[in-house]
């Protein structure tokens, strides 16, 4: 069973609503959801719509087909028309005796007993055309508005009366709640790696669509005790998170496209004063302002190319949401091992989105700080001390009793005095990048393969296409010997898998979100290999498996 669902309206009608109570319900009634946002940049007005696809399996990314559409005003009924599914079917105040329309009167409704809770009507409508009972809902319109408890009794009255307006059409079935499960969005499993991995400073200026990050850790403040800055811009959020480092707190910031360019200078200082620090940048489309409120890959080769010279920098990007929480607690480690800065690219598509994942494990969790024992220091500390593998030993100001923690923007020796000759630079430059040898060397993540040994044709992506190649690849799989390589860390990229399997006959196919095929352009000025096809797209939608399959079509094998 695959389901599809789009709530469609105009912003300030509350479609975020009418998806977080559908969402949990639906999980609540045992099924694997995948939803995603496509909302203009305005407070009202304009077209929204919110998808949430349904399933008794695992979904990896978003559907075409719509099978009911929640269409909150006329304009939504217009412009999804076409994108319906034979039998689907159109719930809306718009009257019509088509066979897929169903008329709501959702405002006279609402009008008698609360008319701001108007989109509750069409939930209790939808879980009635589709054959489930609203205990769940109920449930879920409970916790919804556990802090507006004046409205609680308003919303479960026209959800009762929203599912008595209309027949059922379809039959989903109730398959039990499932405790091994959770659903989160992409923003708040940044977030929650960022916290469990040890995070106790988070600052950041909003900026879409990385917000939800900072609402997200913003919300465990108090509970877990650490400190959320929402500073004035985005160069003052880097280097208060700088600070908030060399004070010996774990330390992170978050951001978009434009507010990383403000950062560049700042990620330059992390580079240069070798100060741990993890950036979450949520792309969307640019330049500039760009498609604020869309999605896209078109940060990678800004990123790796960040700020000014040579330093030792990591870049990695989450498949999903699931291992948005993994990547992130992995960064904050690895960003305190190599005392390096790590860029984490998630994107639009990622972090508003949400899909069902195991609950996170935690057995194999560990924080790792990294910092030096006082015990182990003799004589004067050098902060910058010349060592095998280039890692100098860290310490914060107050932990050394008979030592001051210097650090310096300048190019420095080993105490941190500000140095120019050129001898000492030569030294220093070496030490750095000795630790992007030993991070290429022992902790790089090759890229994952599925697919056939001999395969005619490997898709290659990086971060967020992961989920839509992997059903994309299950459909071609059906005409052709197919594989597909998902890369995590871009920055250093690790060549071992993909030079295997480049050096082989396949046809190497790259898909991304951008127009420059900029991973592609990276792979080749890194390891000389080059795409034998390149599948782009830059329109601030993210892909879906069936388009990957029908461009494959037109484009490659033609």
């Amino acid at each position: 069973m695959d389901f599809n669902i789009v709530i469609a309206g105009e912003a300030g009608q509350g479609l975020k609503t009418v998806e977080a109570m559908l969402t949990k319900t639906f999980s609540r009634h045992g099924y694997y959801l995948f939803s995603t946002k496509d909302y203009m940049s305005r407070v009202r007005g304009g077209h929204n719509f919110m998808q949430i696809r349904i399933s008794d399996e695992k979904v990896e990314g978003p559907d075409e087909g719509i099978d009911l559409l929640l269409a909150l005003n006329e304009e939504s009924v217009e412009i999804h028309n076409s994108e319906m599914n034979e039998d689907g079917t159109i719930l809306s105040e718009v009257e019509s005796d088509k066979d897929e329309m169903v008329y709501i009167d959702a405002k006279g409704l609402a009008k008698e007993v609360n008319p701001r809770a108007v989109n509750t009507v069409f939930v209790g409508a939808a879980f009635k055309i589709m054959g489930l009972p609203t205990d769940q809902a109920e449930e879920a319109v409970k916790e919804h508005f556990a802090k507006k408890e004046s409205v609680v009794d308003d919303n479960l009255e026209l959800l009762k009366q929203g599912y008595q307006a209309v027949d059922q059409l379809y039959n989903l079935k109730d398959l039990g709640e499932k405790e091994d499960r959770m659903v989160i969005d992409g923003n708040s499993a940044v977030g929650l790696g960022a916290l469990l991995g040890g995070l106790s400073y988070y600052t950041a200026y909003p900026m879409s669509p990385s917000t939800g990050i900072l609402h997200y850790v913003a919300s465990k403040q108090e509970e877990l005790g650490i400190v959320v800055e929402q500073s004035e811009d985005e160069i003052a959020s880097i280097n208060m998170a700088l600070g908030g480092t060399y004070a010996g707190m774990r330390s992170m910031t978050g951001t978009s496209g434009g507010g990383l360019a403000l950062m560049a200078e700042g990620v330059g200082l992390a580079g240069i004063t070798e100060t741990p620090i993890v950036i979450a940048d949520v792309q969307r489309p640019g330049p500039a302002t760009g498609l604020p409120t869309r999605t896209g890959q078109g940060d990678l080769l800004f990123a790796v190319n960040i700020a000014q010279d040579e330093f030792p920098l990591m870049v990695l990007a989450p498949k999903d949401q699931e291992d948005a929480v993994y990547q992130t607690f992995r960064a904050m480690n690895l960003a305190d091992k190599y005392q390096i800065p790590v860029i984490i690219l998630s994107d639009q598509f990622i972090g508003d989105g949400s899909k069902t994942i195991p609950v996170i494990d935690t057995s194999d969790m560990k924080i790792e700080r990294h910092l030096v024992d006082p015990a182990e220091v003799e004589g004067e500390y050098k902060r910058y001390k010349f060592t095998e593998d280039g890692i100098s030993p860290r310490a914060y100001p107050g932990q050394l009793k008979d030592n001051i923690v210097l650090l310096d923007s300048d190019e420095h020796d080993e105490y941190a005095h500000i140095v120019e000759d050129a001898e000492t630079r030569d030294k220093m430059v070496a030490k750095r990048n000795k630790k992007m040898e030993k991070l290429a060397a022992e902790d790089l993540l090759e890229p994952e393969y599925t697919g056939p040994e001999s395969p005619e044709y490997i898709l290659v992506g990086w971060g967020s296409t992961a989920g839509p190649l992997r059903e994309g690849r299950k459909i071609l799989a059906d005409e052709f010997e197919i594989g597909h390589l998902a890369f995590n860390d871009v920055w250093p990229l690790p060549t071992e898998t993909l030079e295997e399997l480049a050096s082989t006959e396949a046809k190497l196919v790259f898909v991304e979100n951008n127009a420059g095929a900029q991973f592609d352009r990276l792979v080749r000025s890194e390891t000389g290999i080059k795409a034998d096809y390149n599948i782009l797209k830059d329109d601030g939608r993210p892909f879906s498996g069936q388009e990957i399959y029908r461009r494959f079509k037109e484009e490659v094998s033609k």
